[in-house]
């Protein structure tokens, strides 16, 4: 069978119109997080098409080529990589079976989606900086509630009660075992690379763009207080059923921020505190250019 590319996990297009976290063991605390948001409307359908490129007429092997020129953050210090990993399209169920050895059978068929793991992680990443992360490319299963609001018109806010939706996701994401999550990212690291250079990256270093992704979460804004929304407006005369997936940021400063700052406010201050402090210690151990740099601790 042909490794048939899967053009959902192709990236969308810069321009889309703005609104609507990853795993791969060492990322998979953002994936957890990235499940945490689901509310505003999503990505238009065509925003996530595109055609696929020519068709290889055997599997493709995860990459072994050397490491792209450049690169700042080596997975090679974290561990080595699987050197008899499956094709890209066929390691689901490799994968599967390893992400349930670290985080638990019940875990993984509950709160991820690992069909296509590996692509829907790095397309994941690769949009939180975006304006848009396409719900239909998560590794994880959105959170299931609806989005809770407080007051009408201009006093239209984010409900307080909405801090709950997230406690599962977060509650996952620190239970993480980072030691052994790591280390897996680095053994399946080859599935990952081969995805993001799908994605049209042939010469760059998913790790890489890990860790500035991380950097970028890490850097989103802290508002106190209630967060002042409105909803978009739709010019129809007919009800919409769905108005929670129109609303938006009041302020234009946080409406202009990416998808994945934008996963980070809704959250609120208390998780989103606790969703940086899981997202910092991921960054110390995948920013593999200072972990080198580092002295290593003389024998007594």
């Amino acid at each position: 069978m042909p490794d048939k590319e899967d053009t959902r996990f192709r990236p969308p297009p810069r321009q889309a119109s703005p609104m609507v976290l990853a795993v791969g063991a060492g990322a998979l605390v953002l994936a957890a997080l990235a499940g945490a948001w689901v509310w505003f409307k999503p990505a238009p359908a065509d925003a996530v098409q595109a055609a696929a490129p020519a068709q290889s007429s055997a599997p493709a092997a995860p990459s072994t080529a050397p490491i792209p020129a450049g690169v700042q953050n080596p997975v090679g210090v974290l561990g080595p990589p699987d050197t008899a990993l499956p094709p890209l399209a066929e390691s689901d169920v490799m994968v599967t079976e390893l992400l349930s050895e670290v985080l638990g059978a019940g875990q993984v068929s509950s709160l991820l989606q690992t069909e296509s793991f590996a692509r829907r992680v790095v397309a994941t990443v690769d949009s939180l900086t975006q304006a848009h992360a396409p719900v239909r490319v998560w590794p994880v299963h959105p959170t299931p509630q609806r989005f809770l609001v407080d007051g009408e018109g201009a006093e239209l806010v984010a409900a307080k009660p909405n801090a709950a939706r997230y406690a599962a996701m977060l509650v996952f994401a620190e239970s993480v075992p980072m030691d052994n999550a790591v280390a897996l990212y680095a053994r399946l690291y080859p599935l990952f690379q081969q995805a993001y250079e799908e994605l049209g990256y042939p010469n760059r270093y998913f790790n890489d763009r890990l860790v500035a992704v991380l950097d970028h979460l890490i850097k989103a804004p802290e508002p106190q207080g209630p967060l002042q929304l409105k909803l978009t407006k739709v010019q129809t005369e007919l009800p919409d059923p769905r108005p929670w997936l129109r609303y938006e940021f009041a302020d234009p400063a946080l409406e202009a921020l990416s998808s994945g700052q934008k996963i980070m406010v809704r959250m609120g201050p208390a998780n989103e505190a606790r969703a940086k402090a899981v997202l910092r210690e991921l960054r110390r151990r995948v920013a593999t250019s200072e972990v080198a740099r580092k002295p290593a601790k003389s024998a007594p």
